[in-house]
Order: C-alpha cells, then sequence, then structure tokens
C-alpha cells in the first residue's frame, strides 16, 4: 500500500470508517502470518498463534495514533510479537518447573554440596528485580504471577528476568558445568 493511501486509511478509520479499519487490518494481516511463520512451534500450536497475532493487530489498529508521525508496521510488529510470545509464557504458567531451571532449586538430592555452595554464591551476586524474582520463585515457592503483583510489573516481565538471571548465572557458574555434573550423578 502505498504511503498516501495508508494516510488516507488511517484519517477515515480515526473518523469512524468501519470499512477503513477493515482495510489497515486486512492490509497488514501478512505481518501475521509472516511473524508467525518466524517462531519454532508445533503445527498444532500454529493456529493459536495466528489467532493471538490477529488479536493483537486489531488491538493495535484500534490504539494506533497516526498523529504521533510514527510507523504502524513497525509498532504492530512489537505488539504481534510480543502478544505472541506471551501466549507461550501463558501457557508456561501450567509448568511449574520449566525445562532447563530445575537445577536451582536448593533441595536437588543428586548435586554435591560444593556445587551447590557454587550455585548459592552465584544466586547472592544477582542484584535487583532478577534477585527477588529467583528467591521467590526458586526458595519461597511463589508463583510468576505472585511475583508480579508484589512488583507491579507484567508477568511476562516475571518470566524474561528469571531467563536473564538463569542465563547469568549460567554464565558465572560455565556453561553446562552443574547441568553435566548433574547428569553424571543421576546416573
Amino acid at each position: 500500500m502505498d504511503p498516501q493511501e495508508e494516510k488516507d486509511l488511517w484519517t477515515r478509520c480515526r473518523a469512524g470508517s468501519f470499512e477503513a479499519r477493515e482495510e489497515l487490518i486486512i492490509a497488514y494481516r501478512p505481518l501475521v502470518f509472516w511473524l508467525a511463520g518466524k517462531l519454532k512451534v508445533f503445527p498444532s500450536l500454529r493456529q493459536d498463534i495466528v489467532q493471538e497475532g490477529m488479536l493483537a493487530l486489531i488491538n493495535a489498529v484500534d490504539r494506533f495514533e497516526p498523529k504521533r508521525d510514527l510507523r504502524f508496521s513497525t509498532y504492530a510488529y512489537h505488539k504481534i510479537r510480543g502478544q505472541m510470545i506471551n501466549l507461550f509464557e501463558r501457557s508456561e504458567r501450567r509448568a511449574p518447573i520449566p525445562v532447563g531451571d530445575e537445577w536451582l532449586f536448593a533441595d536437588e538430592p543428586d548435586l554435591p554440596d560444593e556445587d551447590w555452595s557454587d550455585v548459592a554464591e552465584s544466586i547472592e551476586r544477582l542484584q535487583g528485580k532478577e534477585a527477588f524474582v529467583v528467591g521467590a520463585l526458586f526458595f519461597e515457592g511463589k508463583n510468576p504471577s505472585e511475583v508480579a503483583d508484589e512488583q507491579n510489573i507484567d508477568v511476562s516481565h516475571v518470566y524474561r528476568l528469571r531467563r536473564s538471571a538463569v542465563a547469568r548465572i549460567r554464565g558465572w557458574l560455565g556453561v553446562g558445568k552443574i547441568l553435566d555434573k548433574t547428569v553424571k550423578t543421576t546416573k
């Protein structure tokens, strides 16, 4: 769509034209399918991802402010992708111990004591919200929504903080060091 045509559509859409709104949604629908194709998901989840993306696109069209002189494609890209990723994070809440994080629990019976002291030292090095999130999730047994409410942040941000903290701890410990030892001790 050429820029002038899009500008006219936005003007009509903001004036209340349902047809202009519909045209904008249809014009940007390929962005949803493109983003859904970029995510590596099971074929059974593809339709859910597309549906979530379409809802995000509709919401983006309704909330976009053309007078701010921003490109809608950039705005929509982030809104759609974010909502698709949030779908994974919402479904992840059903699995209390995400794959890859189980070695952070202090009551793991098969990990030698000297390795737990390394893990504990690394966790103590965390600062700010990362430290709070790791402590609340892994040691206090809180669920992500409780942590989000306490910190007044979105649940998806809790997951990002957790992933960031786990990656930082793994880096401090040396990639795979603890995991390799855990696998050897459980055999």
